[in-house]
């Protein structure tokens, strides 16, 4: 941050005027008077009418700074109707409102590729809330029942067989695209649906995707208590051992609050999480963790996501969604060829983008993204997180430590 009176401080504060709606700001009054009273000569000068010298002008520039010096030294204590202990900080509580900045690093991505494109595709069907899983009300979220409330202490049967959709029918429809056009993708899955279709986890493993953890239950996490969370984290780690055959190294709680990140640093095993939609590029974070070390983020989308089906002003058909992605895919080549490399994420649901007419727009968007060759590096999450800790971890943090094995390292019981 500037130092108080310094000249950086006055454009800053100029900045903020002119922000608020104050055309005059002292430091626009005092740059416009040095403009018009510049000279290149610094000797003294004298009146016309009185034989006497005169200031120079270096000299009542000097007075000028030194008045607004004291303009300025009015202490943040002043605003005690706004004050607060975060005021002015970039970086605080978890949140970093500046990252990369103007120095956003090149990614390198493989192939010199310009994108990474990671296609997402979210298995909750089976996780959600339900009197039948123990819940005390209804699913209300991401169904084709657009601002659908919960019922308390009963079942929604409507919005039950809705979710049936995703897993019986929706989940096959997109397996069989991504195999015909060969496009790898990471799974979020939730714990509980996995353990209700073994089907589609042997599935899941067949066809090379990654597997990585959407938490135990679907479930809106903000006020649940800190000993159930780091239940639900263990217990998906393991239903994934059981079912997949290795632990998951990705997580998206989905629906976190402010301690989530710290249960899943602290569970010790996981890559990276994609709770945060913050940035076009991976980031490292060491606020998290006893011993603070390098935890990554892999940022996710709610834009470039097929839940944009379920909620008002949305998407209304598969040609739109398609449109948006080619819109986002293009705008990021163009970028990456203008030496500024980017990822970009899809989110994908079985009970939405899995209806055929969405389908068909996703496979319109899937052959423009291949036509684009070696540009666009069509991958699984893990592997962008395996690349950034390999050309992208942190100085200062000893060598990277090589991930290259892991969610490789057990044989799937199944």
């Amino acid at each position: 941050h500037p130092q108080k009176g310094s000249l950086d401080f006055l454009l800053l504060y100029h900045k903020k005027c002119r922000a608020i709606g104050l055309l005059y700001s002292p430091f626009f009054l005092f740059t416009n008077l040095q403009r018009k009273e510049k000279r290149t000569d610094l000797e003294p000068t004298r009146s016309k009418k009185e034989n006497v010298a005169l200031p120079t002008h270096k000299h009542k520039t000097q007075q000028r700074y030194s008045f607004l010096k004291m303009s300025f030294s009015l202490s943040s204590s002043s605003w005690t109707k706004s004050q607060h202990v975060n005021d002015g900080k970039s970086q605080y509580c978890g949140r970093d409102v500046v990252g990369y900045g103007s120095n956003t690093p090149c990614p390198i991505w493989p192939k010199n590729a310009k994108v990474a494109l990671n296609l997402v595709l979210n298995y909750e069907e089976g996780g959600e809330n339900c009197l039948l899983h123990g819940d005390s009300e209804s699913e209300k979220l991401l169904s084709e029942i657009v601002g659908a409330g919960a019922i308390v202490n009963d079942r929604h049967t409507n919005m039950e067989s809705l979710y049936e959709y995703g897993s019986r029918a929706g989940f096959w429809r997109l397996h069989d695209l991504l195999q015909r056009k060969n496009v790898p993708c990471t799974v979020f899955a939730v714990g509980m649906a996995l353990e209700r279709n073994k089907e589609a986890c042997r599935a899941m493993v067949r066809a090379g995707w990654e597997v990585a953890s959407h938490g135990y239950r679907w479930w809106d996490y903000q006020h649940v208590d800190e000993e159930t969370e780091r239940e639900h984290i263990q217990r998906t780690v393991q239903i994934h051992k059981d079912l997949i055959g290795f632990r998951p190294v990705g997580m998206y709680q989905g629906k976190p609050n402010v301690n989530t990140r710290k249960f899943v640093v602290e569970e010790g095993g996981f890559l990276y999480d994609s709770d945060s939609y913050s940035d076009d590029l991976p980031y490292w974070t060491m606020d998290y963790g006893t011993k603070k070390k390098p935890h990554l983020i892999i940022p996710y989308t709610l834009s470039e996501n097929d839940m944009r089906f379920a909620i008002p002003n949305g998407f209304s058909h598969g040609g739109e969604f398609s449109k948006y992605l080619k819109d986002s895919l293009r705008c990021l080549v163009e970028e990456g060829k203008r030496g500024s490399p980017k990822m970009m994420s899809v989110g994908l649901h079985c009970r939405l983008v899995g209806r055929p007419g969405r389908a068909a727009g996703l496979e319109e968007f899937l052959d423009y993204a291949k036509s684009f060759g070696d540009d666009v590096w069509i991958c699984r999450r893990d592997e962008i997180a395996k690349h950034w800790y390999k050309h992208h971890y942190p100085e200062g943090y000893g060598n990277a430590p090589d991930v290259s094995g892991l969610g490789i390292a057990m044989r799937s019981n199944m």
